[in-house]
């Protein structure tokens, strides 16, 4: 393996009312959602989501954790009636609790990753704008960053497609270290210390102050280091999907593609059981936080066998394993999406050692940080001055012309990846090499005639059939361009390409 594997994000933005703080943040998503759908589809039928295969109590340490026990907030399978749409390329728009949510489709390397991430931010700031246009609406005002510093914090998940066969203890033993340590090349920013931000300072990750337990099934409550829901969204004999709840909401490519490039190496060298040395470290939760609190990224974390070392030795560790990996299973030919992530991983882990300022082009956490002591020397503000909070929530406002980071974008100031016009096919348009293709090709080719959909099926409404026609994908790396491209355009009607699936007539 290589960093090529199935993966995504998901992303809950928060969302504001401009001179309403008591507006209910479930209505203002619900008009957010429904404001795009209703300028994307028209007059189109709205598929539903298909909850039936969902499972989000379900554990991979062996068990299912009881309805009556869970938090509400985990109970990711029912339908509240909130607003849900599936979007054209592949991925889905919906109300998750009080926060509109961008679930992007199924990639299949890290910078395709990048580009649909990428193309959610466009679609919250259009889905913002139109809903702030309907009549009598208030202006609503979208961010894509994770705490409200009131003690309040909301996800941006990764999600990782793994073997099944990979056992669940080593994963938990190999990514906590790299997941405790990566924070320093793909933490967010932000103002503030403490689930409430109470303290003064400015800490390198959002979310890291939410965190609890090491390993655990909630997302909302007690949040684990590694999260154990076991929810495929694929054959659950083959796969298990690895759902990542650490990491911060990124603005910047370079974060974002290097987060999801190196977990992926990581993964590769776990399954292949290629790593055989032990970073474990003594007190995971702690040292999280504290890295977080230590922009200078000086902070000695403890590891169980007795040595210490910073978390940007750690994640030298890990690169230096990931060398040897690629070479030992590559060599030469190791494909060029893997080379670029090892490169970009060894450049910026070696600026952040020499003085991090380096990399307030590349990485969310610097290029905050000296844009905020931009203003605190000017001004002479203290951490705690709440202009310095406003600062920091302005860099992941999704406008273009008024968030700090797509201002910097715009002026070249920051090194983007992804390529703007990619981005804009990818508002419309799914990745052609997963099974988002098939979803999204039919939800554009057939939109009366999709009655729901989810990450692994797509259902039909055929005239003339007494049930529902469900087709299911399990296999996220069929129902791509290539297995069905030349059979869509073939088929003019659902009914069509019902027929040409099953072999009925």
């Amino acid at each position: 393996m290589s960093v090529r594997r199935v993966m995504g994000i998901e992303t809950e933005y928060g969302i504001a009312v401009p001179g309403q703080p008591g507006a209910n943040a479930m209505v203002s998503s619900s008009q957010v959602v429904n404001a795009y759908q209703a300028a994307s589809t028209a007059r189109a039928r709205r598929a539903r989501w298909d909850f039936e295969e969902e499972n989000p109590l379900r554990d991979a340490r062996g068990f299912d954790l009881a309805g009556e026990a869970a938090d509400s907030a985990q109970l990711t399978d029912e339908d509240l009636g909130l607003a849900n749409v599936i979007l054209t390329n592949g991925a889905r728009l919906y109300v998750d609790h009080a926060h509109p949510e961008y679930s992007a489709p199924e990639c299949t390397n890290p910078l395709d990753a990048v580009i649909w991430d990428k193309a959610g931010e466009r679609v919250m700031a259009e889905a913002a704008a139109r809903a702030s246009a309907m009549p009598s609406s208030p202006a609503i005002q979208l961010y894509k960053h994770n705490t409200d510093n009131k003690g309040a914090s909301f996800g941006c998940h990764e999600n990782y497609l793994m073997s099944r066969s990979t056992p669940f203890a080593d994963i938990v033993r190999h990514l906590t270290p790299f997941f405790v340590s990566r924070q320093v090349v793909c933490g967010a920013g932000r103002v503030g210390r403490g689930a409430d931000g109470r303290e003064e300072g400015f800490q390198i990750s959002q979310r890291a102050d939410y965190f609890e337990v090491e390993v655990g099934l909630e997302t909302t409550l007690k949040r684990p280091i590694i999260n154990t829901r076991d929810e495929p969204h694929a054959d659950p004999d083959k796969y298990r999907r690895l759902h990542v709840i650490l990491g911060d909401a990124n603005m910047s490519e370079v974060s974002s593609y290097l987060k999801l490039g190196t977990t992926a190496l990581v993964l590769a060298m776990i399954e292949d059981r290629f790593l055989a040395v032990d970073l474990a470290i003594e007190a995971p939760v702690a040292e999280l936080r504290a890295i977080s609190h230590d922009p200078g990224c000086k902070h000695l974390v403890a590891l169980r066998d007795g040595r210490r070392m910073t978390a940007i030795q750690l994640q030298l560790e890990y690169l230096e394993l990931a060398r040897k990996y690629t070479e030992d299973r590559y060599g030469a030919d190791v494909d060029d999406a893997t080379r670029d992530v090892l490169d970009r991983w060894e450049t910026v882990l070696g600026k952040l050692a020499d003085d991090p300022m380096q990399l307030s082009r590349e990485l969310d956490w610097v290029t905050k940080l000296e844009i905020l002591e931009g203003y605190r020397s000017r001004d002479g503000l203290g951490w705690g001055h709440p202009r310095l909070q406003l600062v920091d929530l302005q860099y992941s406002d999704v406008r273009p012309d008024r968030g700090l980071y797509n201002r910097l974008a715009s002026n070249g100031r920051v090194l983007r990846l992804a390529d703007e016009r990619d981005v804009a096919w990818a508002v419309d348009n799914p990745p052609e090499d997963t099974r988002a293709y098939f979803r999204g090709r039919c939800l554009r080719q057939y939109p009366d005639a999709v009655a729901a959909a989810s990450w692994d099926s797509v259902i039909f409404d055929i005239p003339g059939r007494e049930s529902l026609q469900r087709v299911p994908t399990l296999e996220p790396l069929r129902g791509t361009r290539a297995h069905v491209g030349d059979l869509l355009d073939r088929c003019e009607t659902a009914g069509e390409l019902v027929a040409a699936l099953t072999g009925q007539s």
